[in-house]
C-alpha cells in the first residue's frame, strides 16, 4: 500500500497528459504535480493507489485490475456535501440570546449576573473525585448512589428552548408532538426525575414501610420502560450521567432496608433457598454479615443485596412480615443496588462475580424478565469459564473454602440442560468441556479455608443433592448433544444401531441414577409404582390440596416442619427431573426405533407413557404440598412439559388403555395444583398468575 500522501513531493513519476499547456511550469522551472484522476471502483473500495499507465484514459483498466482479472469501471459518484453541523453554533447563540435578555435585567434591576455559556462545561464539573467515601452516618435511599455534584447543572441547559436553524433538520419539528419537558434548578434537582434511577419517580417518606399500596411498579424498568414513561421522564443532558466507577464504594444495610430486616431476610435464604443454591459458605458469609464487612468492601454488600432479592421472589410470603407490594419494592431495589454496583467492577473477576450474577439471574426468572434473566445467566456462565471454574487444574493453589465455592457454583450454572431441553436453546456448558470435580459431601461447618474436617458418621451433607442432580443433568446433556448432532446428521445403518444401543444405555443409567442416593435423599414410595389408587384424583383431593397450598402461602402460622426439612425439598427436585430426563430418552429412542424398522410398536409406546405418568403422580402424591411449593416455579415447568407431551401422546394412541388416560387425568388435576403453587410466587398482580411461556426453569 502506497505510504499517506505528504504535504510536498517530488514530481510526480506519471508523465503528464497531452493537454498540459507552459502555464504548468512554475518560474523556477520545476513542474507542478497535477492531481491524479479518479481511482477506478476496485482500488477505491481496497483503499489502494489506482496504477494506470496513462491516467487521463478511463477505458485503459489499470494494473491492480489486470493482476485480478476483474473489470476496471469508473462508476463511482461522490456524494454532495451535507449541511455543516449546526449544533455548536445553536448553543452559542442560546448562549447569547440568554446573556442579551440576563443583559437587559441588568440594566433594569442594576444587577451584575453573568450567564454561564452551556458548552462552558467541562467533564470535571460533573465527576466526581475518586475519593474513598467513609460509611453514611444516616440512613439514605438507594437513590442516593447518585453524584450530589452534579446539582451544579445551569438553568440554562434545560430552560432555554434553542432558536430554529437556517438549515432545518428532522429533529427541529420532532419534539413537537411530545409535551415539554419541566424545568429543573439546581436546587431541585432530583435523580430519579432524570431517568438515572432505574426506578420511576415515587414520593418517599420515611414513616412508610417500603412505599404505600398506591405505588406503581414497572416489570423492569431499567430496560423496560414502558412509551407513557418516556414521555412522562425528561431526558437528561449527557454531561448529568455520573461515571460508574462512582457507584462503586462501600454501603450501609441500612441505606436499603433496616437491618433486622436483611438478617430476616437473610435467616429464610439458609432455611429455605440455600438446600438447593448451596452456592455460599455460610459461616463465613454470616461472620462477614456480623462484621459490617459490607461498609468496607463493596462487592460484598452486592452479594448481599442480590441475596436479599432473589430470597424475596423464592419464599412465601406469609414467611415475611411485609405486603406483596412492599416485598416487591424491596426486592427489586435490592436488585438495583447490586447492580449499580457490578456492572463497574467485572476486573479482575471473582467467584463473587459469578455468585451474584447467579441470584440475578433466579430474581430475573422469578419476575419473568426473560431477556434479562438469560443475560444474567449468560455472563454467570462466561465468568465462571473466564476464572476456569470448569478446569480442574484451576483449583490448585486456592482456599479450601474458595474451592467448594466454586465448585458447588459451577454445577449449579451446569443445570442449563434443563433450559435447554424445555426452551430448545443450546447448551451453554458442555460435559465434555469440563474436568471440574463435584463439591466434598462435606456441610459447610466442616470446611475451613487449611483443612476438611471429617463429616460426622450417619450425618448427610446438603450439597450431596446438588451432586446427585449434577450427575442427572449430565445424562440430559449427553442425549441431547446426540439428538441435536443425529438432527443435522441423521445416523444410518450400523451407525443408527450403534446409537440406539448408546440411547438404551443412557436410558439404563438414567433409571439408576438414583438407586445409591443417602436414606435422607431416598423416596417413600405411598402406593406401588403400577397402582394408581382413586384418591389420586377427583374434586375431593383438588378440594383438599388447594386448601393445603392456601394455607401454607397465606397463614403465617401454619407448620413450616416439611418445608423446613431440606431433604424433602431436594427429594422433589431429584426424582422430577429424573422422570424428566427418562422421558426424553425414551422419546428418542421410539424415533430410533421408527427409522430403523418402518414402525414402532403402539401399545408398546402407551404402556411406557403410562409407567411415566404414573411414576410422576406417586412422586407428587408421596412429597407433601409443602416440600413440594418449596421448590417454586421450577418444578412446575417440569412436569407441565412431560404432562403436555403424554396428553398429546394419548390422544394420538387409538389403542391407549383407560388406565393411561385416568394417569393422565389425575396429572393434570395435579399439574393445576401446581399452577397455583407457581402464581402464589408472583408478586405481580396486574399478570394474575400468567406466566412466560420462555422462562428459563432454574433447576439446581
Amino acid at each position: 500500500m502506497a505510504p499517506s500522501r505528504a504535504k510536498k513531493e517530488p514530481a510526480s513519476p506519471t508523465p503528464p497528459s497531452d493537454d498540459a499547456t507552459p502555464k504548468d511550469a512554475s518560474e523556477n522551472g520545476k513542474i507542478k504535480r497535477k492531481r491524479q484522476s479518479q481511482s477506478c471502483d476496485a482500488c477505491r473500495a481496497r483503499k489502494v493507489r489506482c496504477a494506470r499507465e496513462n491516467p487521463d484514459d478511463p477505458k485503459q483498466p489499470c494494473k491492480h485490475c489486470v493482476a485480478l482479472g476483474i473489470a476496471c469501471t469508473y462508476e463511482y459518484q461522490p456524494k454532495k456535501r451535507g449541511p455543516p453541523n449546526l449544533y455548536l453554533r445553536r448553543l452559542q447563540e442560546a448562549a447569547a440570546a440568554q446573556a442579551a435578555a440576563h443583559q437587559e435585567n441588568g440594566n433594569s434591576t442594576n444587577g451584575s449576573d453573568v450567564p454561564q455559556s452551556p458548552v462552558s462545561i467541562t467533564p470535571s464539573a460533573t465527576s466526581p473525585p475518586q475519593t474513598s467515601v467513609s460509611p453514611i452516618s444516616q440512613p439514605t435511599p438507594v437513590s442516593s448512589f447518585l453524584d450530589p455534584a452534579l446539582n451544579s447543572i445551569p438553568q440554562s441547559m434545560h430552560t432555554t428552548s434553542l432558536p430554529p436553524s437556517r438549515y432545518p433538520i428532522a429533529a427541529d419539528g420532532f419534539h413537537s408532538q411530545y409535551p415539554p419537558m419541566p424545568s429543573m434548578s439546581a436546587s431541585s434537582y432530583n435523580p430519579s426525575a432524570n431517568g438515572l434511577s432505574s426506578r420511576p419517580p415515587q414520593r418517599h417518606d420515611d414513616n412508610q414501610p417500603f412505599g404505600s399500596p398506591a405505588e406503581q411498579f414497572s416489570t423492569y424498568p431499567l430496560f423496560n420502560w414502558s412509551y407513557k414513561q418516556h414521555q412522562s421522564l425528561p431526558i437528561p443532558p449527557p454531561t448529568v450521567i455520573p461515571p460508574l466507577s462512582y457507584y462503586y464504594r462501600p454501603h450501609r444495610l441500612e441505606d436499603v432496608a433496616p437491618r433486622d430486616t436483611i438478617l430476616l431476610i437473610i435467616a429464610l435464604f439458609f432455611d429455605f433457598v440455600y438446600p438447593l443454591t448451596p452456592c455460599v459458605h455460610k459461616p463465613s458469609f454470616m461472620a462477614d454479615v456480623h462484621a459490617h464487612r459490607e461498609e468496607r468492601d463493596p462487592l460484598f454488600f452486592a452479594l448481599v443485596m442480590s441475596t436479599v432479592a432473589s430470597t424475596l421472589v423464592q419464599v412465601p410470603r406469609s414467611y415475611l412480615p411485609m405486603e406483596r407490594h412492599a416485598v416487591r419494592k424491596l426486592a427489586q431495589t435490592c436488585h438495583e443496588a447490586s447492580r449499580h454496583i457490578t456492572v463497574a467492577s467485572y476486573d479482575p473477576p471473582t467467584s463473587m462475580h459469578v455468585v451474584i450474577r447467579y441470584f440475578d439471574c433466579v430474581y430475573h426468572f422469578c419476575e419473568g424478565h426473560d431477556a434479562t434473566q438469560h443475560a444474567a445467566f449468560g455472563e454467570a456462565a462466561h465468568i465462571a469459564i473466564t476464572l476456569r471454574m470448569h478446569e480442574e487444574s484451576s483449583y490448585e493453589g486456592l482456599e479450601l473454602i474458595e474451592c467448594e465455592v466454586r465448585r458447588r457454583t459451577f454445577w449449579l450454572l451446569f443445570a442449563d440442560k434443563s433450559m435447554s431441553i424445555l426452551l430448545g436453546r443450546p447448551i451453554c456448558l458442555r460435559d465434555e468441556d469440563t474436568t471440574c470435580n463435584f463439591p466434598r459431601e462435606l456441610d459447610d461447618e466442616y470446611i475451613t479455608p487449611s483443612a476438611y474436617l471429617p463429616q460426622p458418621h450417619g450425618k448427610t451433607a446438603l450439597v450431596s443433592g446438588l451432586n446427585y442432580i449434577s450427575r442427572i443433568f449430565a445424562l440430559l446433556g449427553e442425549i441431547l448433544v446426540r439428538i441435536r448432532v443425529d438432527k443435522r446428521s441423521p445416523p444410518q445403518g450400523q451407525f443408527l444401531t450403534a446409537r440406539l444401543e448408546e440411547v438404551q444405555a443412557l436410558h439404563s443409567r438414567i433409571v439408576a441414577a438414583l438407586a445409591h442416593a443417602p436414606e435422607p435423599l431416598r423416596l417413600k414410595q405411598a402406593h406401588p409404582q403400577a397402582h394408581i389408587p382413586p384418591e389420586y384424583g377427583g374434586p375431593g383431593f383438588r378440594q383438599a390440596t388447594f386448601a393445603e397450598v392456601k394455607d401454607f402461602f397465606d397463614n403465617p402460622n401454619a407448620s413450616r416442619a416439611n418445608a423446613l426439612n431440606p431433604f424433602l425439598v431436594m427429594q422433589a427436585n431429584l426424582y422430577v427431573t429424573q422422570q424428566l430426563v427418562r422421558f426424553v430418552i425414551e422419546q428418542y429412542r421410539d424415533e430410533l426405533v421408527t427409522s430403523l424398522q418402518g414402525a414402532v410398536d403402539e401399545s408398546r409406546v402407551a404402556e411406557d407413557r403410562e409407567v411415566v405418568a404414573s411414576e410422576l403422580l406417586n412422586i407428587l402424591h408421596s412429597i407433601p404440598i409443602q416440600s413440594i411449593a418449596t421448590n417454586g416455579p421450577s418444578l412446575v415447568h417440569k412436569v407441565r412439559f412431560v404432562a403436555s407431551t403424554l396428553l398429546d401422546a394419548v390422544k394420538k394412541a387409538e389403542t391407549a388403555p383407560q388406565s393411561a388416560a385416568r394417569a393422565h387425568a389425575y396429572l393434570w388435576d395435579f399439574l393445576s395444583i401446581l399452577s397455583e403453587i407457581e402464581r402464589n410466587y408472583l408478586l405481580d398482580d396486574d399478570r394474575d398468575g400468567t406466566s412466560s411461556a420462555d422462562g428459563m426453569p432454574l433447576v439446581s
